[in-house]
């Protein structure tokens, strides 16, 4: 019996124990812990976010392209709501019930205690005529935030644009930190450095009375966060390069993208048509954007990194440097021009060696090159053996940084396009006999001349000029050159080296200067010789199905000191060196010597408007 009574004590002592514990941390939670009473005072409550200061945004030279300018969202919290006067807050606003009524019924849709925006981007005057009515409406308040607003009319494909985060975007983990009516980069470098630019948020509590009339800070600010500013990010870009090419593509289609070969820095990123930055920011941003959207020029088409075309002759380099490498060409090696084999665009003299090829661009000449380096006889028959030599082409093409994505700091980036034997198994297969036909080199020559179904491009063009500038590695391309203090992401620190030998780039470099600056070379129109600049280039004309031939050239200069490689796209503009070519003389020009010679700037009308050659030889 003695035994029982101890063990009710002890029993006792356990409960009276757990009573104590409970009765403690109760005390706590409702008398010292402010966090408990903060969530039970929601009700008399605002805890407002404090959205920081977005980073800024600078060019090489150290000059603001986009900056901050103070908006206001007048925001709603459904079950504040009371007995609204949707007529007189309409006529207040300017704005159409029908508008309203839908905006009500999304912030209820996503929270009835939460704010959402009911009109944004309300500037200074709009605020100052509606403030002191807004008493009469309770639930209805304002934030203020700032806006982006920009000091260039130009690189608004690079920078991008920042727009009110979707309902869409909120349902997702990745974007749980942001509320209804706050802004995120949308596109371009706003996009990328989104988490860099965007800072990190502050919260402050405030207390309220029934109308919504602030009383003050809850426990005097003890749970206030402060916000803390993104980051700024400084460009590689050349701001005075960038508008000089947006104006020289100005009415056209196509793309201008120069790279610096030594750091893999965009110098210059034109996709045109272009459009002013401004036009996605403020009042009435939508209706500019859905205007720009329905544009069939397609304005808001990023054609250096979402175009893909045929490189054309461009490309020719790239397939001498590979049968360079297999051994099966060397620099001196000759082939005949024969029009049997490939049709040749214009008489030239005989293609003896890669130098007079590259000027000439004689068609058979890199026809029988790109034969050499896939038919090597490593099978008994033609068709293996171009499936083992084109499987082993393709690797060595795509260390150029073709057939993938570059990695540059822009997302949307396309891939183009490098066949495989796997692409050319499924193009060949016959559905309706359900069986594989066999094909050989005859069936795939074209890839020798840039056409067929090799794509590439614009800034994969460049990075072709680059890397031959730099005799075979290349940077990955990148817009940002430093982040705050600091330098850029590590991944454009790293050379990337392509499959070919080093020593062997050194041979292609005076066939491409004999391009520019040769006796009737195919890029004269290029030619700097006159200010003592050696260019090193490559004219290319793509073929089109679809209407007049695109032009393309690509170069870098000064050819022994590459500062600038360059790629010119100008779609249904025919030969590549009667508007592409002097197009990025004309570019290079300015970005070596800082200015355009006065008696060449009429050579920009010709770029821009019309066919070189009818005008060249009007004069």
């Amino acid at each position: 019996m003695q035994y029982l009574e101890g063990r009710k004590y002890v029993v006792q002592g356990i409960f009276l124990v757990v009573a104590l514990i409970f009765l403690t941390r109760l005390f706590f939670m409702q008398v010292l812990d402010g966090t408990y009473k903060l969530a039970a005072d929601k009700n008399t409550l605002q805890r407002l976010v404090q959205i920081p200061y977005r980073g800024l945004i600078y060019d090489r030279k150290n000059q603001p392209l986009v900056r901050n300018t103070p908006v206001y969202d007048l925001m709603v919290v459904p079950r504040e709501v009371k007995q609204l006067d949707s007529a007189r807050f309409c006529e207040l606003l300017q704005i159409p019930q029908e508008e309203l009524r839908a905006s009500l019924l999304a912030a209820k849709k996503y929270s009835r205690n939460k704010p959402s925006p009911i009109v944004q981007n309300l500037t200074t005057p709009d605020l100052a005529a509606i403030q002191d009515n807004l008493m009469d409406f309770p639930g209805f308040r304002i934030q203020a935030r700032m806006a982006r607003a920009y000091n260039t009319k130009n690189l608004a494909h690079a920078l991008g644009y920042v727009g009110a985060i979707t309902p869409a975007f909120l349902e997702k983990p990745k974007y749980a930190k942001y509320t209804p009516g706050e802004n995120i980069g949308i596109s371009g470098l706003e996009s990328y450095y989104e988490t860099t630019l965007m800072g990190r948020r502050g919260v402050q509590y405030k207390m309220v009375n029934v109308r919504g009339i602030e009383k003050g800070k809850f426990r005097d600010g003890e749970f206030d966060t402060l916000s803390v500013a993104g980051q700024d990010l400084h460009l590689t870009i050349d701001s005075e390069l960038q508008a000089y090419g947006e104006k020289l593509l100005a009415g056209r289609r196509g793309s201008i993208v120069a790279i610096e070969p030594k750091t893999g820095e965009i110098l210059a990123f034109v996709s045109a048509p272009h459009f002013d930055p401004a036009l996605l920011t403020g009042k009435g941003a939508g209706n500019r954007y859905m205007a720009l959207l329905n544009n069939p020029d397609l304005p808001l088409f990023n054609r250096p990194l979402q175009a893909s075309y045929s490189p054309g002759s461009v490309f020719k380099l790239v397939n001498e440097l590979v049968a360079l490498q297999l051994g099966v060409v060397t620099p001196s090696t000759g082939f005949e021009c024969n029009q049997k084999l490939v049709r040749c665009t214009h008489r030239h003299e005989p293609p003896r060696n890669v130098n007079i090829a590259i000027k000439q661009s004689c068609n058979p000449y890199f026809y029988q090159v790109m034969r050499a380096a896939v038919l090597r006889g490593q099978a008994p028959n033609k068709y293996d053996d171009t499936r083992i030599g084109l499987a082993q082409w393709q690797k060595m093409v795509k260390s150029f940084g073709l057939g993938e994505k570059l990695g540059v700091d822009m997302s949307q980036e396309k891939r183009g396009l490098i066949p495989s034997t796997e692409f050319y198994d499924k193009k060949f297969f016959d559905k309706k006999r359900n069986r594989q036909q066999r094909w050989s080199y005859r069936n795939v020559y074209s890839l020798s001349i840039g056409q067929g179904e090799v794509q590439v491009t614009g800034l994969q063009m460049a990075n072709i000029l680059a890397t031959i500038a730099n005799r075979g590695w290349y940077y990955t391309p990148h817009f940002v050159r430093g982040i705050g203090n600091g330098g850029p992401l590590p991944q454009f620190q790293q050379k990337h080296f392509t499959a070919v030998d080093t020593a062997l780039f050194k041979y292609l470099i005076p066939g491409m200067q004999q391009v520019v600056d040769g006796n009737g070379g195919t890029g004269e129109l290029a030619s700097l010789a006159q200010f003592g600049i050696s260019v090193a280039g490559k004219t290319g004309t793509v073929q089109n199905p679809h209407g007049f031939d695109h032009a393309t050239f690509a170069a870098f200069a000064p050819a022994n000191d590459p500062k600038i490689a360059i790629a010119v796209f100008i779609e249904n503009s025919g030969f590549g060196g009667t508007s592409a070519a002097p197009a990025a003389g004309l570019m290079i020009e300015k970005y070596l010597r800082g200015h355009v010679a006065g008696y060449r700037k009429r050579w920009e009308d010709w770029v821009m408007y019309g066919d070189f050659t009818k005008k060249l030889h009007s004069m």
